[in-house]
């Protein structure tokens, strides 16, 4: 069979935010969403500044560092399902070494109408990583340019099939940082019964710098850094709505 190969934006190694334990964390290039808060605005054109690399070539870097790789390796973007061939193949030649494999994804590109690709994919990923970035659908194409509808029903069916999943959810203030929001995503998430973990993601504006180095006006330009405390306040108001939720049942 002949290698695949995926247009790479950059690796690291050792990452210890994108999944458990301490990863390899491989970032592809290609995504349609326009994330107000994106802090990679650079891998959103599946070309620009790409390294062609095959499964092989991947595998043979995680092969160098794996002694401190305990977690596995991650593959995020951008948006890993651009290339979801690459992928699946990354995926599957990693599942028959027994290394955890973790995808970082917005379930963009879900349709409930047509799983074969995803589904193959899901057979060698140990848990998704996945990143809802508003509730409110309306509020969502707002912030992205995109429905929420396809990630909201993603999540619906990972639940459904018993795939491991962490939530991670990005806090921006006059933005996601409302209790309307907030306690609606709880109530969402208490619907669902595969959730491993929740990251309450504070936003930043440290990739400033890179949008005018690229010549890109940022959109969220003014809006102050959310502080740990208010981070630890909009997960506990997830936290509370989902319990209550939970306790309905």
């Amino acid at each position: 069979m002949s290698e695949i190969f995926g247009n790479i934006h950059s690796i690291e190694s050792c990452g210890t935010v994108d999944g458990p334990g301490i990863r390899f964390v491989v970032f592809t290039q290609g995504c349609p969403l326009r994330c107000q808060y994106c802090h990679n605005p650079d891998t959103w054109d599946i070309n620009k500044q790409a390294n062609h690399m095959s499964v092989g070539d991947i595998l043979k870097q995680y092969e160098g560092v794996k002694e401190f790789c305990s977690g596995g390796i991650t593959v995020t973007g951008g948006e890993p399902l651009c290339q979801i061939e690459f992928v699946t193949e990354l995926f599957k030649q990693a599942n028959a070494k027994g290394i955890n494999t973790a995808l970082d994804t917005s379930g963009i590109f879900f349709n409930r109408d047509n799983t074969e690709k995803i589904d193959e994919l899901l057979k060698y990923t140990s848990i998704v990583l996945l990143d809802i970035k508003h509730i409110d659908d309306e509020e969502h194409k707002k912030l992205t340019k995109h429905s929420n509808k396809n990630i909201l029903a993603f999540a619906k069916y990972l639940s459904d099939i018993k795939k491991p999943m962490w939530v991670r959810h990005v806090v921006v203030p006059g933005i996601t940082f409302k209790e309307e929001y907030l306690t609606r995503l709880g109530v969402f998430l208490a619907g669902l019964h595969n959730i491993a973990a929740l990251d309450v993601l504070p936003y930043h504006d440290m990739a400033v710098p890179k949008y005018e180095n690229l010549g890109i006006e940022y959109p969220l330009k003014g809006v102050p850094p959310l502080s740990h405390e208010q981070a630890m306040e909009a997960r506990n108001i997830i936290m509370k709505a989902y319990k209550a939720k939970k306790e309905e049942v």
